[in-house]
C-alpha cells in the first residue's frame, strides 16, 4: 500500500486538516458571539500572512477578501 495512512497522527497532511477544522471550529465560535470582531481577527491575520509572504498571498485572493484586510492593490499593506 502506497502514501500516508489518514489515521496516522504523524502524518503531517492530516494533521493540517485537523489543524484546519479546529480553527474553523473556533472561527464559527465567534462568528456567533460578534461577527465584526471576527472579521477584523481574519482581516488582521491575513494581513500578516501576506507581510510574511512578501506581499504574495494577496494575488491568490479574491477581491473583496483583499480589500477587507486592506490588502487590495490601490492601498498599501
Amino acid at each position: 500500500m502506497t502514501g500516508a495512512d489518514p489515521a496516522d497522527p504523524a502524518d503531517p497532511v492530516a494533521a493540517t486538516d485537523d489543524d484546519a477544522a479546529e480553527l474553523i471550529a473556533q472561527l464559527r465560535q465567534l462568528a456567533g458571539a460578534d461577527p465584526v470582531e471576527v472579521r477584523q481577527v481574519v482581516a488582521e491575520v491575513l494581513a500578516a500572512l501576506d507581510r510574511a509572504a512578501g506581499g504574495a498571498l494577496r494575488e491568490h485572493l479574491p477581491e473583496t477578501i483583499r480589500v477587507d484586510a486592506g490588502l487590495d492593490a490601490s492601498s498599501p499593506a
